[in-house]
């Protein structure tokens, strides 16, 4: 039993929570309730606190923090995750295809700043560049994106042309943002991971 018109989730605690779930987490519907984990670096507390907040806002009452080594598990049973995730299935994310229902890829559209932000915090990094050009040296900020699934770095595409923001495919797994106007973009919803 579902919770009837998905859309009626908090709209941009849910984008976040996606692009959380499609980078590190996963949904295990194998148990007697569903559970909904989403994988962060113990290092990112701002992150994990986030994480956390998303997933009450979006559905859980109760959310658990699972330490791991190196890492915490933000988690929630509900009987309504598959639902909220319909791109929950067997194997690998980057081994089937991951593609939007309609509601959420409305709600994406409306609010891509959030899904970027959970997308870039589970699978991406913003770090300072440096080369050098005739005998030069540059430094620069730049963020990276880097996942598997081709289905995921073409919805991070998409929502990077939805804001405005510059990119290329910088290699099979990843793509870059390095144009300081696009930095400077994302700068102002994304920043450094803390």
């Amino acid at each position: 039993m579902c919770i009837g018109s998905p859309e009626r989730v908090a709209t941009a605690h849910y984008a976040y929570l996606l692009g959380m779930y499609l980078g590190d987490g996963h949904l295990v519907t194998s148990a007697r309730v569903p559970v909904l984990r989403i994988y962060c670096t113990d290092t990112y507390v701002n992150i994990i606190e986030e994480c956390e907040r998303a997933m009450r806002a979006t559905l859980a009452k109760s959310v658990q923090q699972v330490q791991k080594k190196g890492c915490v598990g933000v988690q929630a049973y509900s009987m309504h995750w598959p639902c909220l995730f319909p791109q929950h299935g067997p194997g690998k994310k980057h081994e089937r295809n991951i593609v939007l229902a309609d509601w959420q890829q409305r709600i994406v559209d409306a609010v891509p700043e959030p899904f970027l932000r959970g997308l870039f915090h589970s699978d991406g990094c913003r770090v300072v560049n440096q080369v050098t050009t005739g005998g030069r040296r540059y430094s620069y900020p730049r963020y990276f994106f880097s996942n598997e699934s081709e289905d995921i770095l073409k919805l991070c595409a998409a929502g990077l042309d939805r804001v405005g923001a510059e990119w290329r495919r910088n290699r099979t797994n990843s793509l870059s943002v390095a144009r300081r106007d696009s930095v400077a973009l994302l700068d102002s919803f994304i920043g450094p991971k803390d």
